[in-house]
């Protein structure tokens, strides 16, 4: 039995903060965060709308687009390191929202990451035959985390969350293949310090998630063994454009053939690869038999990549 996506959805706050604004607050401009970072504006959550609310949206709608009931989920992943609070977990706060009597539930750590391991989580359990559909989300309210004085950090992050419901899909079709990885080394360059504020050391960080992001994504197209010409579209975590294109042109892939979400988002973490595949697949970008690498990387430091043939 083949594990593949089957349902996504996404949240997105309303409220638009633009380069501009951080302008008239900060010292720096519109122009030096775009050619930097490669955005342009990104969403920030009300103070009444937590991390659990906007996780509720996203499965929602994930499990509509799934065309099976809120009953039908054995299992709830929610990827997140800005939970409303320790615990109960954002998983367990939305299972019971959305009335999953019989899904267990639990939260992943793995920052930006967290996505991808959920999807591996996934898989193991719907290709054992143990459970028949699992939700995932990633979803951040980064802005509660966010130092707003630090202008290194400040201008990069946006909240928002992302869905999908892995359940069986066709023959050929689905998680092909995965990697996870972590450097526990690297957690001091991206981190949460005593004020719960992040704290990241550009510059490594950078060169990390080039090598990564580009490693990781020929090893799962190996795995699967396929090669980089049968890729199809490739879905970068979205924190940083220049990461992006690097990765893009490890794979050799045209310009249009990468997701690009960070220029009105910003780097939503966990969220960022679901709210993407969401955003693509409404735009007509992503067709059934079609190739797909998402890859991540985020703080701990952690890694993952997943090579997915799409369609039910």
């Amino acid at each position: 039995m083949n594990a593949g996506i089957v349902g996504v959805g996404k949240y997105n706050p309303e409220k638009v903060i633009t380069n501009f604004d951080f302008e008239k607050k900060m010292d720096t401009s519109d122009e030096w965060i775009r050619t930097r970072t490669g955005i342009e504006e990104r969403r920030i959550a009300p103070d009444e709308i937590n991390t659990s609310d906007m996780a509720y949206e996203a499965a929602a709608k994930a499990i509509q687009n799934a065309e099976i009931t809120s009953e039908d989920i054995d299992l709830i992943l929610v990827a997140t390191v800005t939970p409303d609070q320790p615990f109960p977990t954002v998983s367990n706060m939305i299972q019971d929202r959305l009335g999953a009597k019989k899904a267990a539930a639990m939260d992943i750590s793995a920052a930006c990451s967290g996505f991808m391991y959920g999807l591996a989580t996934a898989k193991q359990f719907i290709e054992t035959n143990t459970y028949k559909y699992v939700l995932i989300v990633g979803v951040e309210k980064l802005s509660k985390i966010t130092d707003w004085e630090d202008r290194s950090t400040a201008v990069l992050f946006g909240d928002g969350a992302g869905a999908a419901v892995v359940g069986p899909v066709s023959e050929g079709r689905g998680i092909l293949s995965f990697e996870l990885g972590s450097d526990g080394s690297g957690g001091k360059y991206l981190y949460q310090d005593e004020n719960g504020h992040i704290v990241m050391n550009g510059r490594e960080v950078f060169k990390f998630a080039v090598r990564q992001m580009g490693e990781s994504s020929l090893n799962v197209i190996k795995k699967a063994g396929l090669s980089k010409e049968d890729v199809n579209f490739l879905i970068p975590h979205q924190a940083n454009i220049r990461i992006m294109e690097a990765s893009r042109e490890r794979l050799g892939l045209p310009i249009e053939k990468m997701s690009k979400t960070v220029h009105k988002y910003g780097n939503t973490s966990a969220a960022s690869i679901p709210i993407s595949l969401a955003d693509e697949l409404e735009a007509g970008k992503i067709k059934d038999d079609d190739v797909i690498v998402m890859v991540g990387f985020g703080g701990g430091l952690t890694w993952g990549a997943v090579l997915i043939k799409w369609g039910r």
